[in-house]
């Protein structure tokens, strides 16, 4: 009898749900979290600190600043760089909302750059094209972690005078030709939301090696306080703080930092671990109606953040969401990374963009899925959505 997939009648190849991004937490974070707990100090303070001096090691950089998710990084580095109202600022329409909406937040207005085909990263040429007297800043974004052409980038910005941010979400472990990502550009903006590669559940992480810019973050960062305020936090004992601007709610806590320390610890280990189920996805899915992820060239690496193969639609009877449905229906939890944001109405309505604006970043858009690709993944997980991706495409295929 054929092997039916369940959305066509068949038993779901999994009898429990595999929930898509599901965060690897271990004991020693949980006896972390409950020691800081019953220390009574669970704000910001000496688990932050040490946090943040953790990941300025890892990335090699003059400055670390930890705050409450990767989006307030993102818009902390846009406030830093003096974006104001009318400023351009170019980025990829295949992103998160996240990355497109801070510029808008900061008073700026988004500029759309396509994709190349292959990376599925903002294309310098591309960028190039938006520049105009109004521009200031570009936000590459290191898709599914894999890093930008930064040194077309660079030059780029440099030529035109403008300000890089990276946004690195994605890319904790990413380098680019022996740099870190994240301090290649002035500012670099990571995210440790429960789906990332470590995570604090919620949190994110403004690295810098420009000391003018991490002393206006911090500050920018807890309501516009003078930078030592942050030194209320500690019991060095009572000092007085001046508000120089209009700054923010945007610190991270100390029980959030209690996980990262630990999920710092083990970033190795796991980032190996989603390579091993990366290469076992392209072996089990070559022979598939798929368009596999383009190879990293050997001078770069790969944060293996998100597995995002492209449906061939050429070659099966489905839509990209009624793919996803029928793997929904194997108890196979997946996402999109992403719709692009030239799609969606705000920026439509207010931008004036549509559809065929950026023909590579759309053509991704309707195809793209993402297979579940976290380190807490078994053996059997992952051969369960193996089986579950081939048995649907059987049935689909032309």
């Amino acid at each position: 009898m054929e092997d039916l997939p369940a959305i066509a009648g068949g038993s779901p190849v999994r009898n429990y749900y595999l929930v898509f991004g599901s965060p690897s937490i271990g004991e020693e974070e949980i006896l972390e979290v409950a020691e800081t707990i019953r220390s009574g100090w669970v704000g910001t303070g000496p688990k932050v600190r040490r946090f943040e001096e953790l990941f300025r090691l890892y990335k090699n950089c003059r400055h670390a600043i930890a705050v409450s998710s990767g989006t307030a990084a993102l818009h902390l580095s846009l406030l830093s760089l003096g974006i104001k109202p009318g400023d351009e600022v170019i980025t990829t329409p295949l992103t998160f909302a996240a990355t497109a909406n801070i510029i808008v937040h900061a008073g700026g207005h988004p500029v759309f750059a396509d994709v190349q085909s292959e990376s599925m990263n903002i294309d310098p040429v591309e960028a190039e094209r938006k520049i105009n007297k109004k521009t200031k800043a570009i936000i590459p974004v290191h898709l599914a972690g894999r890093p930008c052409e930064m040194g077309a980038l660079m030059d780029l910005a440099q030529m035109a005078q403008l300000h890089v941010i990276e946004d690195a979400a994605h890319a904790i472990e990413s380098i680019y030709k022996g740099k870190q990502i994240g301090t290649i550009g002035d500012l670099g903006c990571f995210s440790f939301y429960v789906t990332k590669n470590i995570t604090t559940v919620e949190g994110g992480m403004v690295v810098t090696n420009r000391d003018e810019l991490a002393g206006q973050i911090k500050s920018l960062a807890l309501h516009g306080l003078t930078q030592d305020a942050w030194q209320r936090f500690t019991d060095d004992g009572f000092k007085h703080y001046q508000v120089v601007c209009a700054g923010f709610k945007y610190n991270m806590t100390d029980v959030q930092a209690s996980i990262g320390i630990h999920q710092l610890e083990k970033i190795e280990a796991r980032a190996q671990r989603r390579r091993e189920i990366w290469e076992i996805y392209n072996q089990s899915f070559r022979e598939l109606p798929l368009i596999l992820p383009f190879p990293t060239p050997p001078d770069q690496r790969h944060a293996y953040h998100l597995y995002t193969p492209l449906l061939d639609l050429d070659r099966v009877r489905c839509t990209r969401d009624e793919f996803l449905q029928a793997l929904h229906k194997e108890n196979i939890g997946a996402g999109i990374h992403y719709i692009a944001l030239h799609l969606h109405p705000f920026y439509q309505k207010t931008y004036g963009y549509h559809s065929g604006d950026f023909p590579n970043a759309e053509f991704i858009s309707n195809r793209t899925f993402s297979l579940p690709l976290s380190a807490k993944l078994t053996d059997q997980d992952v051969e369960d959505v193996i089986q579950a991706v081939k048995r649907i495409l059987a049935y689909y295929r032309k």
